[in-house]
């Protein structure tokens, strides 16, 4: 063999065990990545059915992955899950909703912070908590890295009507613990709690995310509003502006309804309309919407999202904004249902496909692989090194690559 052929085949070879060391250091990846399989169900219209019905996709973990050794890694690829697969809420497409566990410090919080999480949840341990009881609000961001699990479980026998109930007379959130599945066990729910939350709760009826966003809102905020003469009646125009100041300060934040409390004198109120049309009566809804209540002499609440200008057609010249109710259409009390380990929405949700008074927060994460499976990526791995070896000492016989003696 000549020279030229030597050193042709010395570089062909030398490119092709480069090429197989680079996919053996990528294999890393491959391994992690086989430790789990998607939902599919995240990709149907039956998740679109649980965003119109008002529920929220969250984040719980991924499989290969640890909260405690890298929770920002967690984080990051929880939300790159959920957002190549669907939006988290209707009233906004970034997951901002996470269970994290409670062993994480005040540091690994602010990094799940960073990748757009900043509803913590529930009972994760840390100083600073909100809504662990009616009179634990919240004061600042990093309180929701805590927020409480109140009203105990959805789950039969585990839960109480009672023990909801009770929750919600006495105010603030309650937030339920839920979890479909235990392996291949159903675990079933609690109708009697189904049946109070649906049919009786004076509540707000929402999510981590919404009940995140409104309060969010609270921190930063700018209107603008007047009233012009009508003929025998006036026209109260109002807008909650969305302002570039406050998207930077919190960019994470839904565009979610928010209640305004206006005091228009014991005044009639005639008509009340938006940019999108006439605004609805939500005098007795418990759902997120935009819409106004309002009960003859009494204070006039309009839930409204940024941006959106409403027209009001009032008796008198005279009114006051007086501030932001703190529930969405001035409830006490707000209910969230936080799904746990989610890792199939179709066994999950199938029992509440009639059930659209239910709220539910899913916190999602992938289904690990079936263990039959595991093995393959071990074998490829082993095939691969195998391959080198085998090509090194082929080179070697022929006096060439890295094993072969060099002449003196």
């Amino acid at each position: 063999m000549s020279e030229y052929n030597y050193t042709g085949s010395f570089r062909f070879m030398t490119f092709f065990i480069i090429f197989l060391l680079c996919s053996l250091i990528y294999s890393p990846k491959i391994l992690a990545e086989s430790d789990w399989e998607e939902d599919g169900w995240l990709k149907t219209s039956l998740a679109q059915e649980r965003l119109n019905n008002g529920d929220e996709f969250g984040c719980y973990g991924m499989q290969g992955l640890s909260w405690q050794t890298d929770p920002g890694a967690v984080a990051l690829e929880c939300r790159e899950y959920i957002e190549n697969r669907l939006v988290a809420n209707k009233w906004g497409d970034n997951p901002i909703s996470t269970f994290t566990p409670d062993s994480l410090s005040q540091t690994q919080h602010e990094q799940i912070s960073k990748q757009g999480f900043m509803v913590h949840g529930d009972n994760t341990g840390t100083e600073s908590s909100a809504w662990h009881s009616a009179s634990d609000k919240p004061l600042d961001m990093w309180d929701w890295y805590n927020i409480g699990r109140r009203g105990g479980s959805l789950e039969q026998i585990v839960g109480s009507k009672e023990q909801v109930e009770t929750a919600v007379n006495e105010g603030g959130l309650v937030n339920l613990y839920w979890i479909g599945r235990v392996n291949e066990a159903t675990i079933r729910h609690d109708s009697d709690i189904e049946d109070y939350i649906s049919k009786e709760a004076n509540a707000w009826l929402t999510t981590w995310g919404q009940a995140w966003s409104y309060w969010a809102t609270t921190r930063c905020y700018q209107i603008d509003h007047s009233i012009t003469p009508d003929g025998e009646n006036y026209v109260f125009s109002f807008e909650s502006l969305i302002t570039e100041e406050c998207s930077n300060l919190i960019p994470e934040r839904w565009n979610v309804p928010v209640t305004w409390i206006i005091d228009i004198n014991q005044t009639e109120v005639f008509s009340v309309t938006s940019e999108s049309g006439v605004m609805e009566n939500i005098v007795s809804e418990r759902h997120t919407k935009e819409g106004y209540t309002h009960v003859q002499g009494q204070y006039l609440h309009l839930s409204v999202v940024n941006g959106n200008r409403v027209d009001i057609t009032i008796g008198e010249g005279e009114y006051d904004v007086l501030g932001i109710s703190e529930f969405w259409n001035n409830h006490t009390a707000a209910i969230t249902i936080a799904s746990h380990e989610t890792t199939d929405l179709f066994k999950w949700s199938k029992r509440f496909v009639d059930q659209d008074d239910l709220i539910f927060t899913w916190l999602v994460q992938p289904r690990p692989v079936d263990g039959d499976a595991n093995w393959i990526p071990y074998v490829a791995f082993s095939v691969g090194v195998g391959v080198i070896l085998t090509m090194l000492l082929v080179l070697k016989r022929e006096g060439l690559g890295p094993l072969a003696k060099k002449e003196k």
